[in-house]
């Protein structure tokens, strides 16, 4: 008997206190935080202006993004974005100790997540992998789906996970596949036994 996930459509997320862009190796990305963590996270689109936009999809807004980015940033916050931009340097740092805000996010995405962050740097899984963790691999498209969906990029690392044979599979942050390899690469990971040039 095959198990079917839920839909993975985010519900009403939670509205940001403040939201921050800063600068990594591979382009400027963006966070937002709420009173209880972070709320999202977005590696970098063309433009800061398009990643604040991409960054803020899907949360409710109770004022305008000028006045989320003059809010200072919370501890949390500026820690999330240190080790961010050291995950980005090739440092192989650990995320998992990131607070994060999951409120509106479903219970299967929050399930899927969880196993991806316990991914380490370097080291990269398959969608069914994650999926018999979930107890059925034919869950292996939906956990996929919720990993297209993933408003945490790069402290849920979803560029880890990999279609079957070490193919790269999909990536919905800017830059697709491409972008998914150079990750992979800053943090030494080989799927398929070679790193791409940059």
């Amino acid at each position: 008997m095959t198990m079917s996930a839920p839909p993975i459509a985010r519900n009403a997320r939670p509205a940001p206190l403040g939201v921050r862009h800063f600068a990594t190796e591979i382009g400027d990305c963006a966070l937002a935080w709420s009173d209880a963590g972070i709320v999202a996270v977005q590696l970098p689109e063309p433009d800061v202006a398009r990643t604040l936009e991409r960054l803020l999809r899907g949360l409710s807004l109770d004022q305008p993004v000028s006045d989320l980015l003059a809010v200072p940033s919370t501890q949390a916050a500026t820690d999330a974005v240190h080790g961010v931009q050291a995950l980005l340097r090739g440092e192989p740092v650990d995320l998992r100790d990131i607070e994060l805000d999951v409120r509106g996010v479903p219970e299967f995405a929050c399930r899927v997540y969880a196993l991806a962050r316990a991914i380490a740097p370097g080291d990269t899984r398959t969608y069914g992998e994650l999926a018999r963790e979930l107890g059925d691999v034919h869950l292996s498209r939906a956990v996929g789906q919720a990993l297209g969906a993933n408003p945490f990029a790069p402290v849920v690392p979803c560029h880890r996970i990999l279609a079957a044979g070490d193919r790269t599979g999909g990536f919905s942050a800017h830059g697709g596949a491409t972008q998914k390899l150079r990750m992979l690469a800053i943090e030494g990971a080989c799927p398929g036994g070679t790193l791409p040039l940059f």
